[in-house]
């Protein structure tokens, strides 16, 4: 609303979240009202894993049977080849089906909670808008985040068992971005619990407000997104030089030992890969758990 002045007050200041709701429960309540649609999509998620972690491993199975002249053996990687791909479109097919569905059922009892709560219209189509990201939480990131899991902790299993030193670099490193997690998080929520707020009066703010606060409130907002892709960009910078490093010291250790197989060094570079790929998603999926626990807040969906 705009004050004596003429200017617009600040919309940083918004409805009070919600204290009894959280991303959490919300995300409990649609996984029981959903459970058997979602159950298939995760199992189609944990097969595609299961096939990309042996991917490696049959990959230097089928170079070393090449170097043989072993055809039969190496053929079987093709097989494998399209399993992957077999699932993972089986996967897409029926993801669009189940969650066009789950959020078409997620927008009405959001719209009728919020006007329960009696919050305004501009609030109750920005937690429409904002009630959505549970729905992406289970069709997108959660997807994500089992493949990020499976693939790091099969890797360095599969490093430990393969390569013990490279393993155990591995879990060190781990062990080390651990230290970080909780202050970086801590700061992810700060950002995105004062984006939201802006957002949710956004509708509002741009049918009063007058071009000089219109101009402050933009700047606010691409001033916020920019420092959460900065923190963004500053945790695949530190993934990056910390696999460098574990790329190196592997190549060194590898190189003095001697006498490797070819498959034997394809399948440990590879796992290296995939432990540097998926931990290359953890900074996107802290920033989205960072803006879902905000969402949980302030979203009252309606679901019992």
């Amino acid at each position: 609303m705009l004050t004596e002045s003429g200017t617009m007050q600040t919309p940083e200041k918004t409805a009070p979240l919600i204290p009894s709701r959280s991303a959490a429960l919300t995300l409990k309540l649609l996984g029981r009202r959903h459970g058997k649609k979602l159950i298939l999509t995760l199992l189609l998620v944990v097969a595609e894993n299961v096939v990309y972690l042996l991917y490696p491993l049959l990959a230097g199975f089928a170079i070393n049977a090449i170097i043989a002249g072993n055809a039969l053996h190496a053929v079987f990687y093709a097989a494998m080849v399209f399993t992957m791909w077999a699932l993972g479109a089986a996967r897409r097919s029926v993801d669009t089906r189940t969650f066009a569905r789950i959020y078409a059922e997620l927008a009405v009892p959001v719209i009728v909670a919020q006007r329960l709560d009696k919050q305004s219209a501009s609030t109750v189509a920005a937690r429409v808008a904002l009630s959505r990201e549970f729905v992406d939480f289970f069709e997108k990131h959660l997807p994500v985040l089992i493949t990020s899991l499976a693939s790091i902790s099969g890797a360095a299993i599969m490093l430990l068992v393969i390569e013990l030193q490279t393993g155990l670099a591995c879990l060190a490193i781990l062990l080390f971005f651990a230290c970080f997690l909780p202050g970086f998080t801590r700061k992810n929520e700060a950002l995105y619990t004062r984006l939201n707020n802006r957002l949710e009066r956004e509708v509002a703010f741009v049918s009063a407000a007058p071009s000089s606060s219109l101009t402050r409130h933009y700047r606010v907002l691409a001033g916020l997104r920019i420092r959460l892709s900065d923190r963004e960009a500053i945790g695949y910078l530190s993934i990056g030089t910390v696999t460098a490093l574990l790329f190196a010291s592997t190549i060194f250790v590898m190189s003095a030992r001697g006498g490797q197989e070819a498959g034997h060094i394809y399948s440990v570079m590879t796992y290296m890969w995939m432990f540097a790929m998926s931990l290359d998603d953890a900074p996107q999926l802290l920033e989205k758990y960072s803006q879902l626990k905000d969402i949980g807040k302030r979203v009252n969906t309606g679901l019992v």
